[in-house]
This record gives structure tokens, C-alpha cells and sequence, in this order.
């Protein structure tokens, strides 16, 4: 039987990644955390990354994708790339929360795994793992919630809790007051990684579903939208 080829990516944030997973093997991962726009980097790293492992598109068995919450652009551009390519090749595509996926940042650690992401408002994207033989096992839904709402959850943690995200410093800075079993992931495993993405999948393989249906969850409304809203309401 054949290896089972998996290619992933994430361009929930700021950062974007892509990798390549062969069963348990990951053959190689790209990752960039600069002021570049991920049309720029998407697609340029998941060719750099098969001509590097000098494995060919239509080798690849399986995608996985980061499908939300995070940047509304940024989630828009890694789904279509995925899409894109699975649509051509005919093969299923599996949706991984960016929350879960950042849990798996910290496989093999002891306690709780917090997720956090700047939503902007004083507001996060949230979500928190126990790890529970080193895996992550999720106990609070994924949510989008005012900050001081998840200060007060991870006060009434015993264990430790490792922050992790683009919002971890954030959530770190303003919480540490009044939860002292936070600490900060270390800064390799900070931030969202493909890789990641791909493991959180590979244990998740009947959650794979046609190209077509893949969609963005976003958890709240864009700001246009939410703007448009707002005036609605004001009207009525």
C-alpha cells in the first residue's frame, strides 16, 4: 500500500505556511512571518516545497487547510489555493480549526493549551485544550469573546496554561495579574504552523469532505459587514 501524501496550509494570520506530511513523516515545511500578503507567498511556497521534496502535485493523497477563525482575507486565500488544487486532482480536503490546529503546536506538553488571537476591540479568538496524554483534547468551544470574558476562565484553571497565538502576548500581558498559571509557548511554537495543521487532520480523516464544500469559519462578521448592520439598525 502506498504512502498517504498530505499537503497543508495556513494563512489565517500574519504568518503563512505550508507542509507536507507522509503517514507519520513530515517531509518538509515552509513558513514565513513577514509584511508579505499571502497571495504573494501562498502558492510560490507550496511549489518551493514540492520541488524541495521532489514530490510532483498529483502525488499528493489528501489537503488540509486552516479554515477559521483568523485574518478574513488571508482565511479567503489559503481555502481557494486549497480548493484550487483538490478541485484539479479530484482529492478530498479536510477543515481544521486555526484554534485546533495551534493546540497541536504543543503535542507531547502537560495541562491546558489556550489558543488566542487578536480579534481587535478588546476581543479574542478563543478556545481551550486539556492535554490529555499529550493530546490535545478540546473543553470550551471555539468563540470569538471580550478579553476580560477569558481572563476570568483561565483564573479558575489550577493547571498550567500555555497562551499561544498572535493575541498570546496580549492575553499574557493583561491576564498575568490575576492568573498565574499562564505561560507563553515557547516562541518557535508561538504562531500558526501548517505542519500542525496537517497532524490535527491526519487524526481526523473522516472529516474530509470535496473541495466544493470547503468554506471559511469566520465566527463573526467582517467589519463591513458588521458596520452595515450597525446602520441598519440605527435606521430601523
Amino acid at each position: 500500500m502506498s504512502a498517504l501524501k498530505l499537503l497543508s496550509l495556513d494563512t489565517s494570520s500574519l504568518a503563512a505556511s505550508a507542509a507536507l506530511w507522509e503517514d507519520e513523516r513530515l517531509l518538509g515545511e515552509f513558513f514565513i512571518n513577514a509584511k508579505l500578503t499571502h497571495s504573494q507567498t501562498a502558492m510560490p511556497m507550496v511549489e518551493d516545497l514540492l520541488k524541495a521534496t521532489q514530490t510532483s502535485l498529483s502525488q499528493v493523497d489528501l489537503f488540509a487547510v486552516s479554515t477559521g477563525p483568523g485574518s478574513f482575507t488571508g482565511l479567503r486565500i489559503g481555502i481557494a489555493a486549497v480548493k484550487g488544487m483538490a478541485h484539479a486532482l479530484g482529492k478530498p480536503c479536510i477543515p481544521v480549526s486555526t484554534l485546533k490546529g495551534m493546540a497541536y503546536n504543543l503535542l507531547g506538553f502537560d495541562g491546558y493549551v489556550c489558543p488566542v488571537m487578536d480579534a481587535r476591540c478588546q476581543q479574542v479568538y478563543t478556545a481551550l485544550f486539556e492535554m490529555v496524554g499529550g493530546r490535545p483534547v478540546q473543553v470550551e468551544e471555539d468563540s470569538a469573546i471580550p478579553l476580560t470574558q477569558l481572563e476570568n476562565r483561565l483564573s479558575r484553571l489550577s493547571k498550567r496554561v500555555f497562551l499561544v497565538g498572535d493575541g498570546a502576548k496580549l492575553c499574557y500581558n493583561e491576564c498575568i495579574g490575576s492568573c498565574p498559571n499562564i505561560v507563553l509557548a515557547p516562541p518557535s511554537l508561538l504562531f500558526q504552523k501548517a505542519s500542525s495543521v496537517a497532524q490535527a487532520a491526519l487524526e481526523d480523516l473522516e472529516a474530509a469532505v470535496p473541495a466544493a464544500e470547503l468554506a471559511p469559519a469566520y465566527l463573526r462578521l467582517p467589519q463591513a459587514e458588521r458596520e452595515l448592520l450597525r446602520k441598519q439598525n440605527q435606521k430601523g
